[in-house]
């Protein structure tokens, strides 16, 4: 994923399909900022920045799935708790 360290995390191949899908279109663009800049200060700040917003989305779709079913068992079976249960 290009010449910048932090495009590592902006990789969804190990999100469930739902939250990968939010998480795509982040890293699509993280790809095109990096390829179309000339690897200027602000391209950092502008990939940490939406790195943040990618995270934010992601963490507000979770949150959602709890607010609509806040059983910890179903956290387990999908989405973060999946996540922590690797």
């Amino acid at each position: 994923m290009g010449e910048y360290p932090i495009l590592q995390f902006f990789t969804f191949d190990h999100l469930p399909d739902h939250l990968a899908d939010v998480s795509r279109p982040f890293a699509e663009l993280a790809e095109v900022i990096a390829a179309e800049t000339d690897g200027d200060p602000e391209t950092e700040v502008a990939l940490r920045k939406l790195l943040e917003a990618k995270d934010a989305a992601v963490r507000a779709v979770v949150g959602r799935e709890r607010r609509t079913d806040p059983s910890p068992s179903a956290h387990l079976q999908s989405g973060l708790g999946a996540l922590l249960l690797k």
